[in-house]
């Protein structure tokens, strides 16, 4: 080669070095960039001679290439948005890209991009935009079965209404307790917190003070008609009768409940209803009847408002222990009925699920963000704004299998800093000793001319 070939290879050092400059230029400019992954510098020798003799082979050139960090994970830092969402593992998330606009609506190309950026927001349209423009896709879910309905595409919500809804069911969890502190209570005396044995399957708003007298408190619960219209439901217990576990045969201690069924009833007007169940525990303490924990309700009329048929459900958790206080002690109590409900947020939990809050306190999962993942990552073709698109290197997307969803978060730049100051002090020394092949190059060269003077 000699001297000029000297010449061009130290000028294909000085253009490997300035490629290296450029990616550390753009990882350092980059850091602080949503999930940008940085791009290494990787250097290829290249070989110049007419031999296959290994000892007469010279470095003939250097080629400088880049080198993808796709499955290098940035941390990941809190994010105060609810729709902000990062991959922790392997992933990414399925994106569209708007080639235009129809009726003031993006249109979309029809081709999947790909990006672990996830700063996702709500514009105008309701559709969920990154930073860089792209629109996060999801598969739509069934609101009543949480199934997938269709195939994955941009995600768009509507502020719409939850619908309203009847109750079917109520949970109602409490402990009775085994002497009942009625307002007729005497110590000593077990007649005495008997419910008075006047009392029916339905008591009248004149007879209410008595009825009160003789049974307790069993808290209430809101429920809905067809509607949404609420209705407030107020329960009280009243005992029947003690057991003898000594009789034969043993008898068990036996509860009856009501509901207030009309709030407004005057003179003999109804005003409690009795369920028509008794309950009877054991004396262990528990409930023995109904066997499975449930009732029916038919029928349920409040204020005048038949509710239909609704079903109460105890399950083991209804009990008569000991209780000093010899009230109701109420674990639980909550229905399946609903007013409807203006959309007040929205937020994508861990896992990728899209729900939606209203104002009734209910929610609804409304989407499904898929995670794709490629077996080369880094043979992806990197497109603006952090996205990617598939190659042939790549090959197609799958479901990701080593990666999940983090919900109200962001995953940084895996750009290191101080790395990358390091390569670039380098960088700069490789460069300079290059020019330094150029200098010396030329002085001999000039020495080669001169010899002819």
């Amino acid at each position: 080669m000699g001297i000029f070939g000297a010449l061009t290879t130290a000028v294909a050092g000085l253009q490997a070095q300035s490629f290296a400059l450029e990616n550390i230029s753009g990882n350092i400019a980059n850091s602080q960039t949503t999930a940008f992954k940085r791009t290494d510098t990787s250097f290829q020798d290249l070989l110049i001679g007419g031999s296959f003799s290994p000892r007469l082979q010279t470095s003939g050139s250097v080629a400088a290439f880049s080198r993808s960090t796709n499955n290098l994970q940035g941390a990941l830092v809190n994010a105060s948005s609810g729709t902000a969402i990062a991959v922790s593992g392997s992933g990414f998330f399925s994106v569209s890209q708007a080639k235009g606009t129809s009726d003031g609506l993006p249109v979309f190309d029809g081709v999947d991009a790909y990006t672990r950026r996830g700063d996702f927001q709500f514009d105008r349209s309701g559709y969920l935009v990154n930073g860089s423009g792209y629109y996060l896709n999801g598969v739509a879910l069934d609101p009543d079965t949480g199934n997938p309905v269709g195939s994955s595409q941009p995600i768009r919500l509507a502020k719409d209404f939850f619908p309203a809804a009847a109750t079917t069911n109520i949970n109602y969890k409490l402990n009775l307790p085994n002497k009942p502190q009625t307002n007729n209570f005497e110590a000593g005396d077990p007649s005495s917190w008997l419910l008075d044995a006047g009392v029916g399957d339905t008591v009248a708003a004149q007879d209410s003070d008595a009825f009160i007298d003789s049974t307790i408190e069993g808290d209430s619960v809101t429920v809905y008609d067809k509607k949404g219209q609420a209705y407030d439901m107020q329960m009280r217990w009243g005992k029947v009768s003690n057991g003898d576990p000594e009789a034969t045969p043993p008898t068990e201690d036996t509860w009856a409940l009501f509901y207030k069924s009309d709030n407004n009833a005057t003179g003999t007007d109804v005003q409690w209803t009795r369920v028509d169940q008794d309950y009877t525990f054991g004396s262990n303490g528990k409930l023995t009847s109904p066997a499975n924990g449930k009732i029916s309700i038919d029928n349920l009329t409040i204020d005048g408002t038949d509710l239909g048929a609704v079903q109460m459900t105890h399950g083991s958790a209804l009990t008569q222990y000991g209780d000093t206080s010899g009230v109701a002690s109420t674990t639980e109590i909550s229905q399946d009925g609903a007013a409807s409900g203006e959309m007040v947020g929205v937020e994508i939990s861990d896992g990728g699920v899209v729900t939606a809050s209203y104002s009734n306190g209910k929610t609804r999962a409304l989407f499904r963000v898929p995670l794709v993942d490629f077996n080369a990552a880094n043979q992806l073709q990197a497109l603006d704004g952090g996205a990617y698109a598939s190659t042939t290197g790549s090959g197609p997307a799958f479901s990701a299998e080593n990666g999940t969803i983090v919900g109200q978060a962001l995953e940084q730049s895996n750009v290191d800093i101080a790395e990358e100051f390091t390569k670039l002090i380098v960088t700069q020394q490789a460069y300079s000793a290059n020019t330094r092949v150029v200098s010396t190059s030329d002085t001999m060269m000039q020495d080669t001319l001169n010899m002819i003077r």
